[in-house]
Parts: structure tokens; C-alpha cells; sequence
């Protein structure tokens, strides 16, 4: 070790005023708790102690320690201070609820008689109630983060001892602030609603997460104080980018775990007075809401797809006749910016709703009264293997001929799209074209697993008796689910196209368009018609693959980094090699790197499970939990592009860093829970979920890369 560390190390910067305070709040707080415990004794007494004084120590850690003496030879030092001070230790300290045993560890008379008085003044009570509300907490955290790391001031700090406890003191008091509408310690009462600690969260994650890029991705020295004196061979620019990671990573994951309990939280009920409204509504019961609103949404279905097959027609024509500039050619600007984001935003929002309106259902509607449609569809291809391929045949068509800036080659796929629909439907029996071609639409099957609807049956004990079977048969209503979909035996949205004819043949009025939780129907793994068991479904895992690293391929196709690498080869095959290297890109990142990842997760599971096929099966549902993690991708991308054609750029990339936690968050939450059930030892578990997880957390990294590239479509860089 260099001389320089080596010092830093043996040198513990006491300070015996901050030293003494701290001994004396941890004395008063054990004296007050000791007393409490006299009184009445609770499970939860130890682990707030507990809580109260690691607070405590680790203030002491971030002040006393080397820790505060690398802070002015390293940033990465500074920032991992920073974040012991607003994002750890105020959180321990409010766990430990201070404000009893600290009040009961003072003197009685000074308490009854010092601070009686100002603890019931009106004004005290009125300027905490502000203080403490999440608008003010939230605005003085943040503005004490942003203004401290601004370079003036964060130099003013490092220069002056006096500015550095301020900088300290300013960062850990607005941490107090900003967790305790949070963790809301008693005596305080709560008067926001639970669910308003999740935006509270993101909210403040979203500008930790800003200010961390910033640091990672500015390519200059922020502070220069660094560059002059450096205590290794690390570099200050290296050093910045660790600085940024430590406070990006684990600053994070400090905001979003909490906000995602609170998620499951709301979304279980397991909250305070659930219990008492449940045992209320089982004594006053409500009638079930009905379906008879659904029964004509069938007729409102078919409206809406003549308007897509209009505005479709409208697309091809204005591509094929119009000009070929695609900011100005409806076929360069509504397929590629606008249908897919509100695709993304209806499947947030309902479901799967373009297949719904999808106008090539009144095309293949007409092919089987024009063509026989009596064939059954290969038995060899029912499966996903077509679509998969297609998907990535796709995927490479889009970069390696840049299909957004040519109007007539979009007209062209739609037109092409049009046909295949016709011939497959007008040969083939039942909706093989939606089933078992279309990548759009597998698409939006592997979406759904996020959205918050589901077509499925009210009450399963009416299906039981019921001896018709109309829902999947049909009736003079309606034709029944083309797709094999029987509803008792139906879990998940996948390969449902929303049609609703089923709704409608019901004739019991027991299916509807019902909410759910997403990626609830993952945590189990019945018997789906038409499906089977996922975890022997191989193609589907597939498909989701392809879905995930589909998305980071395709964001990361338009990056400046990738175009020029990409352009570099260019240079070396000629002119015509660029479909050739984008070829090999795509089944590089979204075949090969999917392939060895997960065979790596597979050999890794292996080792715990100890059997083949256990851990194969087992694979296969663990795949299905990165959907979450590819749908945000794609939202994120797909929302980028539509608001920059809105001209709302810096809006959306918050959102899009929300998008990206959320999905991340539901991955890591619902590959451990399947863990949990597949293995009941908690080290098992965690053996088998690490690989799965890692993979996630890469691939969120390796997306949040992405957003913070030079991104261009048409001339609109990122």
C-alpha cells in the first residue's frame, strides 16, 4: 500500500464534540428505552434499539473515520459519505422511533418543566407539521442534493472545514426530513395516503439518478480539487464514475426496495384496517359487478378495426404516393412513432388492446369466406418458433434498412402483412394467423403479462355447472374463442387476443374483462388451455428472450456508439456489408448472448437443484420473469420516440428511468418468489435467484447506458 493510503488509513479524525454528542444521544436513548420497557414490553423493542444506535454509529463511521479523511482524496470516498448520511443512517435513526426514549431518557423535571411548555406551544407543533410534510420534506432534500454536488459549492465545501460540517449537517438533517412522512415514527400520525409514498420515492430516486449519470456519463472532471492531488494511480475521471456507480446503485435500491414493499403492500392489502374492512364487507355484501357493459363492446370492436383497416389503407397509400421523407409521410411518423407507444400505453393501461381493434382481423375474416379455411395448421409449427424467427427477421430489417426513413418499405411490410393474414387465414382453420405467425401480436401476448386486466371467468363454481360450454363453442351470439382459450382452464393473457367473444357466448354473464395483479399468474404454474405448463413450454421462454434482448438490441441499434462501430466495419466490407454486420449484431445480442446467458443461469441451478429436468423446468419460469424487465425497455424507448415528437424530452426521461426501476423491481420480486416455492431453505433460494438476478441488473444497467447515448432517429438526438 502506498504511503499516502496507508496514513489515511491509521488516521482517525476524532472530533470530540461530534464523539461526545453522539455518546450522549446513545446513553439518553438506552436510558429512555430501558425505562419504556418497564412500562410495557413489545417484540419490536430490540430491533429498535438496534436500529437507534446503528444509526448512530454509523454517523460516527461516516465523520470520525478514514472514511472522512479519503473524502478529500477521493470522491468515491465523498460520495459513499453522502450516501451513509441522507440515504442509511437518517432511516436507521427514525426505525429506532427516537422521539419517546430520547424524551424519557432526560431528566423528568427537565422535561416536565424545560420542555413541557415549548413541546405544547401551538407554533412549535405547527412549523414540525410543515417540516415534516412529504411537499416541504421532499423539495429540502432534493434541493440540499443537487445544490451541494453543484461544483462551486461542493469545491467551497472541500476547501473550508467549517463549509464541509454544514455541507454534512445539511445533507443528514434533510434525510431526517425527507424519511419521516416515510417511516412516519409515533407519535406521528399519517396524513397522506399509503400509496403516496410510492411517487414520493420514485420521484427522489429520479433525481439521484440524474445527478449519478451525470457524474458517470459526463465525460470531464466535475471537481477539480481531485485531478491535483491523487492519493494512487486510479484517475480523478475514473475515480468520478465509481463515485457516480456508488451513489447510482446503491442509492437506488434505497428508494425503490421501500417503494416496492409498499406496492406489494397495497396490492395484497395487508394494511393497517384491511382486516376491518374485510370482516365489513362479508357482513354487507355487494352484488357483483355484471358483464352486460362488455356485451357491447363486440360492436364497438368492429367500428374501431374499419377504422384501423381505413387508416391503415391511408398509411400504405400516403407511403407508396407521397413523399419519401418520413417526418412528413404518414407511413414514416404513425407506425413508428405513435402506434407503438400507444400500443405500450394501452397495455399499461388495460390490456391487449391492439389486437382488439387489429385491422388485419377483417382481412383474414374475409379470406375464409373467399378460400376454403378448412386445412388444420401444420402440427409441426404449433408452436412459437415461426413468429420467434419472424420477430427476429424483423429485428434485423429494421436496422440493417433503416425501415423508419422509408415510407414505401413501410407501406410495403403493411401491405405484406395484409396478404399473409388473408392466405393463412383463408387455408387454415381457427385463428392460426394470430396464434401462430404474427410477431406483432406475440408481442403484445408477451406485454400483457403487465397489464392490469385479464378476460377471465367471475366465479369459477358457475363454469363448473355450466354443461354448454359457449364460451369457447359458441353460440347464434358469438363464435366462441377462435384461439382454444377455454376460460375455467384459462391463466394469464397470453395468446388472448381480446376479441371479447367469449363475454358475449357466455350465457351465464360469468367472463369479463377483470383486474388482476401483474405478473401475479407467474407465481404458479397450473395447467393453462391451450398452453399447458410454461415451464415445458421451451418456445415460449423463447419468445420472452427474444422479447428482452429484442428491446435492448433494438434501443441500442441507434446508439452513436453502436453506429459507429457498426459504420467502422462498414468501411472494411464496402458498400454493400452493412446488412451483413447488422445481421451478426442482432444474432449476437439477441440469440447468442440470450443463449449462453441462460445456459450459464441453467448450469448454475444445476448445482442446487440436482436434477436435469427439475432445473430445466425450472429455468423456463425463471426466463418468464425478465418480461417485466423487457416490456420497460421497450416502454422506454417506445415513449422516448413519442415525445420527442411531441417535443417533451426531459419529462419522459424520468419516466423512463420509472419504467426501467419498476420493471426491474417486478423481475427481482417475482423470480424470488418462484425460488421461494421451488426451494423452502432461504440459502437455496437465494443460490438459485442470484444468476437470474444478476442477468436482470445487467441488463438494466446495460439499458440505462443506452438512454444516456446519443440516440438519433431522424435528425432527434438523445
Amino acid at each position: 500500500m502506498d504511503p499516502v493510503s496507508n496514513a489515511a488509513l491509521s488516521s482517525w479524525a476524532i472530533n470530540p464534540l461530534t464523539s461526545a454528542v453522539l455518546a450522549l444521544t446513545a446513553v439518553l436513548y438506552l436510558r429512555g428505552w430501558l425505562r419504556g420497557r418497564e412500562l410495557i414490553r413489545t417484540p419490536r423493542d430490540g430491533p429498535r434499539l438496534a436500529s437507534f444506535l446503528g444509526g448512530l454509529f454509523l454517523i460516527f463511521l461516516a465523520t470520525e473515520s478514514p472514511l472522512d479523511t479519503f473524502d478529500s482524496l477521493f470522491l468515491s470516498a465523498h460520495m459513499t459519505q453522502h450516501l451513509i448520511l441522507m440515504m442509511l443512517a437518517p432511516p436507521l435513526i427514525l426505525f429506532g422511533y427516537p422521539t419517546l426514549p430520547l424524551l424519557r431518557g432526560l431528566p423528568k423535571r427537565f422535561v416536565k418543566e424545560g420542555l413541557g411548555p415549548f413541546l405544547t406551544w401551538p407554533l412549535l407543533k405547527a412549523v414540525t407539521g410543515v417540516l415534516v410534510s412529504p411537499l416541504f420534506a421532499w423539495l429540502a432534500f432534493a434541493f440540499s442534493t443537487i445544490f451541494w454536488h453543484l461544483p462551486f459549492f461542493y469545491e467551497l465545501a472541500l476547501r473550508s472545514a467549517a463549509w464541509h460540517g454544514v455541507e454534512h449537517a445539511s445533507f443528514f438533517w434533510t434525510g431526517i426530513l425527507f424519511w419521516w412522512p416515510v417511516i412516519q415514527p409515533t407519535p406521528a400520525k399519517a396524513k397522506w395516503p399509503l400509496w403516496s409514498k410510492i411517487p414520493y420515492l420514485l420521484f427522489a430516486d429520479i433525481v439521484n439518478t440524474a445527478l449519478s449519470a451525470f457524474f458517470v456519463f459526463s465525460g470531464r472532471l466535475l471537481y477539480p480539487s481531485y485531478g491535483v492531488v491523487r492519493a494512487s494511480s486510479f484517475s480523478a475521471l475514473d475515480d468520478q464514475i465509481v463515485a457516480g456507480l456508488i451513489m447510482w446503485v446503491p442509492g437506488s435500491l434505497v428508494y425503490l426496495l421501500p417503494a416496492f414493499a409498499f406496492a406489494v403492500q397495497l396490492l395484497s392489502g395487508n394494511r393497517p384496517g384491511s382486516t376491518l374492512q374485510t370482516v365489513r364487507v362479508q357482513r354487507r355484501p355487494r352484488p357483483a359487478p355484471r358483464a352486460s357493459h362488455w356485451k357491447k363492446t363486440p360492436a364497438l370492436r368492429r367500428a374501431a378495426q374499419y377504422l384501423m383497416l381505413l387508416l391503415a389503407a391511408t398509411v400504405m397509400a400516403d407511403g407508396c404516393f407521397g413523399q419519401q421523407v418520413a417526418p412528413l409521410n404518414l407511413a414514416g411518423m404513425l407506425p413508428w412513432i405513435h402506434w407503438r407507444a400507444l400500443s405500450v400505453l394501452a397495455l399499461l393501461a388495460v390490456g391487449n388492446l391492439f389486437c382488439m381493434v387489429c385491422p388485419f382481423t377483417l382481412v383474414r375474416d374475409f379470406g375464409r369466406k373467399v378460400l376454403p379455411a378448412k386445412a388444420p395448421w401444420p402440427r409441426f409449427l404449433r408452436n412459437k418458433w415461426l413468429p420467434i424467427a419472424l420477430f427476429v427477421l424483423y429485428l434485423w430489417l429494421y436496422e440493417a434498412f433503416n425501415l423508419w426513413e422509408s415510407p414505401f418499405l413501410t407501406a410495403s411490410i403493411i401491405f405484406g402483412y395484409f396478404l399473409a393474414a388473408f392466405f393463412t387465414d383463408g387455408k387454415y382453420s381457427g385463428a392460426s394467423f394470430c396464434k401462430y405467425v404474427c410477431p406483432i401480436g406475440q408481442f403484445h401476448f408477451v406485454s400483457s403479462f403487465i397489464s392490469p386486466r385479464e378476460v377471465r371467468v367471475r366465479n369459477a363454481a358457475t363454469c363448473q355447472s355450466c354443461r354448454t360450454f359457449d364460451c369457447i363453442k359458441g353460440n347464434e351470439k358469438a363464435r366462441g374463442c377462435e384461439l382454444d382459450l377455454f376460460q375455467p382452464k384459462k391463466s394469464s393473457n397470453l395468446d388472448c387476443t381480446f376479441c371479447l367473444d367469449c363475454i358475449k357466448a357466455c350465457p351465464h354473464d360469468n367472463v369479463g374483462v377483470l383486474p388482476v395483479i401483474p405478473m401475479k399468474t407467474m407465481l404458479a404454474d397450473p395447467y393453462r388451455s391451450s398452453l399447458g405448463r410454461l415451464s415445458k413450454r421451451t418456445d415460449w421462454a423463447a419468445l420472452v428472450l427474444v422479447f428482452v434482448f429484442g428491446a435492448l438490441a433494438n434501443a441500442a441499434g441507434m446508439t452513436e456508439p453502436v453506429m459507429m462501430w457498426e459504420h467502422s466495419w462498414h468501411a472494411r466490407l464496402g458498400p454493400d456489408g452493412m446488412p451483413l454486420i447488422v445481421g451478426v449484431f442482432t444474432l449476437a445480442f439477441v440469440v447468442l448472448i440470450p443463449v449462453l446467458l441462460i445456459a450459464l443461469c441453467w448450469l448454475l441451478n444445476l448445482l442446487v437443484i440436482g436434477e436435469k429436468r427439475r432445473t430445466s423446468d425450472q429455468a423456463r419460469r425463471l426466463v418468464f420473469t425478465l418480461a417485466p424487465l423487457g416490456f420497460s425497455m421497450w416502454a422506454a424507448h417506445l415513449l422516448y420516440h413519442f415525445a420527442t415528437a411531441w417535443a417533451i424530452v426531459w419529462p419522459v426521461t424520468g419516466a423512463q428511468l420509472l419504467l426501467l426501476d419498476a420493471g426491474l423491481l417486478t423481475t427481482l420480486y417475482t423470480g424470488w418468489k418462484i425460488a421461494r416455492q421451488v426451494s423452502g431453505k432461504l440459502r437455496s433460494a437465494i443460490e438459485l435467484t442470484a444468476p437470474w438476478a444478476a442477468v436482470a441488473i445487467a441488463g438494466y444497467c446495460a439499458f440505462v447506458w443506452v438512454l444516456f447515448q446519443p440516440m438519433q432517429m431522424r435528425g432527434m438526438m438523445q
